[in-house]
């Protein structure tokens, strides 16, 4: 995975006058949630603000990120775990973090890297990407920038769900029948079918024909 440095400033003030003067200022609410419980075994979580400046970097980007949060100079790597938008203008409310390490495994999306031309889509089918990442578990030091597939092999009307799926040192998370691509029929393949069928039964007859006027 990429590396990318965030800095943050801890806040005690939670209200929602505090966030909305942090707003104003260009800064971003966030929590990073780490091994901590509290007494009713609750994930405790730690209070900063960052920049939107640093944040849109990381929030705004097809890519997967280990985070760097540097928060009042202390180091803090962890993922993202939760985006809060505005319902109508979408600006950036709140983030939340995950705090990882180098033992324990985390689950991530990754983004699908499609790769090779599928058969299908050479006879005139249609690629259709059914999801844009696979949960994983695994170290987050394992995890890939995104996980290739290779479709070179897949034909009309097939698909590759992800229990056909394996990577090396990942767990897959996501369920085993959840389709990740197939490629779909078009009117093109299906008249490319039929023109095939024609010629064939055409090749067929003239085949046939010699042994007729034998008899």
């Amino acid at each position: 995975m990429k590396e990318i440095t965030v800095s943050g400033q801890k806040r005690t003030d939670l209200g929602k006058k505090a966030s909305k003067a942090l707003r104003k200022q260009g800064l971003v609410p966030c929590n990073i949630y780490g091994e901590q419980k509290d007494a009713n075994g609750q994930p405790v979580a730690m209070a900063f603000a960052s920049p939107m400046s640093e944040l849109r970097k990381l929030v705004y980007t097809p890519h997967i990120y280990v985070v760097n949060l540097l928060i009042d100079g202390e180091s803090h790597p962890a993922i993202l775990k939760e985006l809060q938008f505005h319902p109508v203008t979408d600006a950036l409310l709140h983030v939340d973090f995950f705090e990882v390490n180098d033992q324990k495994p985390i689950t991530i999306g990754v983004p699908v890297k499609l790769n090779g031309l599928a058969q299908g889509v050479r006879d005139g089918g249609r690629m259709n990407l059914s999801i844009r990442k696979i949960d994983v578990t695994a170290p987050y030091q394992n995890i890939p920038e995104h996980l290739d597939i290779d479709v070179t092999g897949l034909r009309l009307g097939k698909s590759i769900k992800v229990g056909e799926l394996s990577f090396e040192g990942l767990e897959l998370a996501t369920p085993k029948e959840v389709v990740v691509c197939s490629v779909k029929m078009t009117r093109q393949a299906v008249d490319s079918s039929a023109a095939a069928a024609t010629d064939e039964a055409a090749a067929d007859d003239a085949a046939a024909a010699p042994a007729a006027e034998e008899k």
